[in-house]
């Protein structure tokens, strides 16, 4: 199974491309999320990526892109499975997401912070609902919107929430956004070492670097600033994508 997922980052209600999520760095700027949202679903995309990056960045104690993150919800009810990350930092936040139906919630700084907050709800939604995700710079894991470090690598950290999250998003912040290429070492080394699911994102600018994540053995890859900057196309991309027939999106 490899599955392609159109990214939509929010940010003041917008839909954005950031340079290595920097707010100051921004690559793309639409006004309607959800009609974003429509024009993936109708050139085939069957995930959508969603994270609100002002929760990602703290900015409030409730989703503060909450009405966008809806909206698509509803574009999507029955057409594509979707999950959302940023600010997903409390029980309360990741069930009301999940109430208006959301497939998948992703948390990062949470599970840094609070692991025992991804055993809870893995095991009140299943595991299946719930993605760890490993956001890293320079091979360690940063949080608060990669605004801090911590000392521990990517795949100690993984290794925490093996049997317990049913995915993980890896997300290597050092060529996100640069448009320059996926840096393949870290995505091998992780992949291998761990059983669970992984989707990669960040670097992804050719069709080539979707060829060698799916040769590295990922379950899927988050495609963002090379799709909205027109560097690739979404049809194109899909073409790498293996789904079983009659089979639910979720792993």
């Amino acid at each position: 199974m490899f599955e392609v997922i159109p990214a939509i980052d929010l940010m003041g209600g917008k839909c954005v491309q950031l340079e290595q999520g920097r707010r100051e760095k921004v690559l793309f700027s639409a006004d309607n999320p959800a009609e974003i949202a429509k024009n993936w679903l109708k050139k085939g995309a069957r995930a959508l990526h969603i994270i609100d990056l002002d929760g990602a960045f703290q900015l409030g104690s409730t989703p503060t892109n909450w009405e966008a993150i809806k909206d698509i919800a509803a574009v999507a009810k029955g057409k594509a499975r979707t999950q959302v990350g940023g600010g997903m930092r409390s029980y309360e936040i990741a069930k009301k997401f999940m109430e208006i139906g959301i497939d998948r919630v992703i948390l990062g700084t949470a599970a840094v912070k609070n692991p025992a907050l991804v055993e809870t709800l893995a095991r009140e939604f299943s595991p299946e609902r719930v993605m760890v995700a490993l956001d890293a710079k320079k091979g360690k894991v940063a949080v608060e919107g990669w605004t801090e470090g911590t000392s521990i690598s990517t795949e100690q950290f993984a290794k925490k929430f093996e049997g317990v999250a049913g995915a993980f998003l890896f997300t290597n912040v050092d060529v996100e956004g640069l448009m320059k290429g996926v840096d393949v070492k870290p995505i091998r080394n992780l992949v291998r070492s761990v059983k669970t699911p992984v989707i990669i994102a960040g670097g992804v600018t050719t069709l080539e670097d979707v060829k060698i994540i799916k040769e590295c053995g990922a379950a899927g890859v988050v495609v963002g600033v090379a799709l909205y900057k027109g560097k690739i196309k979404l049809e194109e991309v899909l073409k790498f994508q293996t789904l079983p027939d009659g089979q639910p999106m979720l792993y």
